[in-house]
This record gives C-alpha cells, sequence and structure tokens, in this order.
C-alpha cells in the first residue's frame, strides 16, 4: 500500500514491554523484514539507537514521553492511581474473554482525579523514591462519549472507550509510558498520516485520537486495520498452535517467495497457493479483495509452506 501510494515508510522498534522483550529480539526482526523483500525510509531526524540510523527505538526516547506526560497531568487528563489489577477486578466488572486489560470506571477515580497535576507529584504522606511496587500508574481520564471515526478498511467505527475500558493506563509502575501513550507520541512527531495495522487494534484508534485530541495534536491520521492471522481455533497465533515463526520456515530452506505467496492468495491477490515475488505482490495487492473475516492459517498452509523447501 504505502509503496504504490508513495508514502514514506517509518520503521519503528516498539521495545517497552521489557519483561517480554528478548536480547537480539530487534536484530532478529530486521533481519526477517529484509529477507522478505521489505524496506522503509530512515527518518532524518533520528540518529542510529542501536537499530541502524533512521529507526527510532522507544526505549531510547523516554525524555518525549515524559513531557506529553506532564503536559496530560498539567490539563487535568491524568492521575495517579494505586489499585492493583486484582483491586480493580473486584471492583468493577470481569473484563470480557480475550481482554488484555481490566476496565476501569470513572467511580474508581480518587479525589485527585482530573485536576491539574504535577506528573511528579507524589500520593499524599509518600515520597517519591517509592520500588516499583508502590509506584502507581497514571491514568487517562477518559472523557464520556463515541469517538467517531472512518477506517480505509473496517468502515465507519463508532467506540465508546469510556464505557469499554474506562480509565486506561498512560504510565506504568515501571517508570515507563504504555503503548497506547508511546504510538501516539511517535506518530505526531514522526508525521505519520497513514496508521496501516491488525484489527485487533481497532479499539485502541478510538483511545489515541482522544489522546491526540487532548494534546493538540493535528492533523489525525487515517486507519486501516487488517484482519490477523488466527489459528484454526479462532485465536491469535501463537505457540500453542506449534512453531510457525517465520524465522523456523526459513531455517528448514522455504523460500521468502513462499512466505509471500501464501500471504498474497489470504488477500486474494492469487487463486491458489504459490510462489510469488514481493514486487508482484506489490502490483497485485487490492484491498477490495481482501476478506473481512479473520484469516486462518490452517494445517493445509502449513503442509504447503514446509513443501515448498528449495
Amino acid at each position: 500500500m504505502a509503496r504504490r501510494a508513495d508514502w514514506r515508510i517509518i520503521l519503528r522498534i516498539e521495545d517497552l514491554d521489557t519483561p517480554r522483550i528478548k536480547p537480539g529480539a530487534a536484530a532478529a526482526l530486521l533481519d526477517t523484514l529484509r529477507w522478505l523483500g521489505m524496506d522503509w525510509d530512515p527518518d532524518p531526524d533520528v540518529p542510529d539507537q542501536g537499530a541502524g540510523p533512521g529507526v527510532l527505538v522507544q526505549s531510547a526516547n523516554i525524555a518525549a514521553y515524559t513531557h506529553e506526560m506532564r503536559c496530560l497531568a498539567g490539563l487535568g487528563m491524568a492521575y495517579p492511581c494505586h489499585l492493583s489489577r486484582t483491586q480493580v477486578d473486584a471492583a468493577a466488572s470481569a473484563p470480557q474473554e480475550g481482554a488484555h486489560e481490566t476496565p476501569y470506571p470513572a467511580s474508581l477515580r480518587p479525589p485527585i482525579a482530573c485536576q491539574p497535576l504535577d506528573f511528579d507529584f507524589p500520593p499524599p504522606g509518600q515520597g517519591s523514591a517509592l520500588g516499583e511496587g508502590q509506584r502507581p500508574n497514571w491514568r487517562f481520564c477518559t472523557p464520556p462519549g463515541v469517538v467517531e471515526f472512518e477506517d480505509a478498511f473496517a468502515g465507519p467505527q463508532r467506540i465508546d472507550p469510556a464505557a469499554t475500558v474506562g480509565d486506561f493506563v498512560l504510565w506504568t509502575r515501571r517508570g515507563q509510558p504504555s503503548y497506547q501513550l508511546a504510538v501516539v507520541v511517535d506518530d505526531n512527531r514522526q508525521g505519520v498520516t497513514q496508521i496501516v495495522r491488525g484489527d485487533d487494534l481497532l479499539d485502541s484508534a478510538a483511545r489515541q485520537l482522544q489522546i491526540r485530541r487532548a494534546l493538540d495534536m493535528e492533523p489525525e491520521p487515517t486507519f486501516t486495520h487488517l484482519p490477523l492471522v488466527l489459528g484454526p481455533d479462532g485465536r491469535r497465533l501463537a505457540k500453542r498452535h506449534g512453531d510457525t515463526r517465520i524465522e523456523t520456515y526459513r531455517a528448514a530452506g522455504i523460500p521468502p517467495e513462499a512466505v509471500i505467496g501464501l500471504v498474497a492468495f489470504w488477500c486474494g491477490v492469487l487463486p491458489r497457493r504459490k510462489r510469488l515475488s514481493a514486487p508482484e505482490f506489490r502490483a497485485g495487492l487490492d484491498l477490495s479483495t481482501i476478506k473481512r473475516s479473520p484469516i486462518t492459517f490452517t494445517d493445509e498452509d502449513d503442509q504447503w509452506l514446509r513443501s515448498q523447501s528449495r
């Protein structure tokens, strides 16, 4: 999509989920992208932060998120919360199956919530030198009401974050920004106007638009949320479905054209599975041929890939 529309492609290493980041993961990811024939445009404003010139690494840019966090707190749009997830679960409705966070209703807001605060504001009777277990999360004062936007693939959207997730976390007890805050800050400062990603993040778009509007970030980006690849059980493709990593197929001698050809088949570019080069896939891709339903990685897909070994 980007190359055909003459967009600039920004590569960013989102490595703030530190407990789950494995050493060497970023380098392996970049190697896989290159193997598949994918490329990107270095950001001239970003020095080499360990992933190559022009590639922004989130963990090397904490100051930028701290600045915007201070702005949100000063606007009365963020507040510290010491409740644990267990305590929130006990006070609020249990999350739906597959949800990644517990809804946090406005009824749980502390008295200081939604007032102008200093981001370094210590809780009453406590200093700032606290261990991780004592530090608060900082939550967004989620405004009530529906957020409307047009998704280029999923169509018109009407999402009410206050009703579905409530006051979501902006800054974690580990002293790091959450995904929701970090991507908004980075998208804005890197001039991102087109966001293309999996539809598991469709609901996140509404939250991110609320953060952008609170910080007066304009213009707002256009979203395109595409179907995820799921396992035969309808759940996100993961270890529970076996070793389906691209690196595994590559190590078995499967060429990149086979992986691209399978994706092209899923996207309706090809009527059947067959090898396809990256340039051929770019030339044939059309959003109108992609199914609106999730894509399933079947046993037949796996068997076909394995049969393509050089």
